[in-house]
């Protein structure tokens, strides 16, 4: 495990070091669980009590917990513990390993992997045992192609990016630079166009594909399936966690982030810097502004033009308003008895 000093990961992290900057740190842990050695962080408000209590060799504090962290042997302060903590573990990650994290290690293609004559993996890429690159594919430098993945023909995998065991990218689909897909993902299979017809489902080929931009990550056994006629879409920066489907021609914004079972419909437009929580769905077709949250369990039936938060299964509405509605339905058994007693009373 690495070991450094308080008064280096400060200038790190370009905060304030106070307290005893020689300290040595030699694990990232949480408040509760925290001895001298190690260095943790105060994000969430509702941990403020456990800041007293921790036994922390250093804490990385917001400005305004400063004076408490004082009692502490060290403490680093930040105007953003959260992105601070997220900065220590990139570091953390790479003095564990001796390697920038998430990069591959030194080039070369595994003798057991299947590569194309016409693909185009640059030197500098990695293709572990077992990976197969298809006709006319694209291997980016630095790229890493984990074991048993596969990249159809003519699909692309831009500089510094990492296929995880078992996933595929399909035919003709994207992935920018320094996107991360993990184990399982699927990226341009069908979308789910079927045309009825007597009875029967005459199956509508998807003839578009899967633009990923840069900085990507999407979380193991996703899939995002091809566009119809134009290509699905995944903008810069934007993060989608595990179990995710996303249907054809569906767009999402820069730097919009998704939780685990969150399912959105063809031809949806999300905006950028949205959030949406888990089992969230959205119907197809629908439009999202920019800088909408939309609550876990929601089902988005409309499309929403203006930023906010918003929750509830049926009917969805602005968070505010729902919480009050919520709050009624609760009482609707009490309001009923009164109302029967009332009508006795009155007969």
């Amino acid at each position: 495990m690495p070991e450094v000093r308080v008064a280096d990961l400060s200038a790190l992290l370009g905060g304030e070091c106070i307290g005893r900057g020689d300290l040595l740190v030699s694990r990232i842990g949480t408040l509760l669980d925290a001895d001298e050695n190690t260095v943790s962080f105060l994000a969430n408000p509702r941990y403020e009590p456990q800041l007293a209590a921790t036994r922390a060799g250093c804490v990385i504090v917001s400005p305004r917990h400063r004076a408490q962290a004082m009692s502490l042997p060290s403490a680093v302060v930040c105007e953003d513990p959260y992105w601070a903590y997220a900065r220590l573990t990139q570091w953390w990650a790479k003095a564990r390993t001796g390697l920038e994290a998430d990069a591959p290690e030194a080039g070369g293609v595994h003798v057991s992997a299947v590569v194309d004559a016409t693909a185009d993996v640059h030197p500098t890429a990695r293709v572990e045992a077992l990976a197969v690159i298809g006709p006319g594919a694209q291997v980016g430098p630095g790229a890493h192609v984990g074991s048993h993945a596969v990249m159809e023909a003519f699909s692309s995998l831009g500089a510094d990016s990492s296929l995880r065991p078992r996933t595929v990218l399909g035919r003709g689909c994207s992935v920018g630079e320094r996107c991360i897909l993990h184990p399982g993902v699927v990226i341009g299979a069908d979308g789910f166009g079927f045309a009825p017809h007597q009875g029967r489902w005459e199956k509508i080929e998807q003839l578009g594909a899967v633009r990923i931009g840069h900085d990507v990550e999407i979380g193991a056994n996703t899939c995002v399936d091809r566009g119809a006629l134009e290509d699905t879409v995944i903008e810069d920066g934007v993060k989608l966690d595990n179990l995710i489907q996303i249907g054809h021609n569906v767009r999402i914004g820069a730097h919009t982030a998704m939780a685990g079972c969150v399912g959105v419909a063809g031809s949806a437009r999300i905006g950028a810097h949205c959030t949406v929580g888990g089992g969230a769905i959205i119907l197809g077709h629908l439009e999202l502004a920019d800088h909408v949250h939309v609550s876990a369990a929601t089902v988005v039936t409309r499309s929403i033009s203006k930023p906010g938060q918003y929750s509830g299964v049926y009917p969805f509405d602005e968070n505010a308003a729902w919480e009050k509605n919520a709050a009624t339905l609760r009482q609707l058994h009490g309001l009923r008895d009164r109302i029967r007693a009332l009508e006795k009373a009155t007969s």
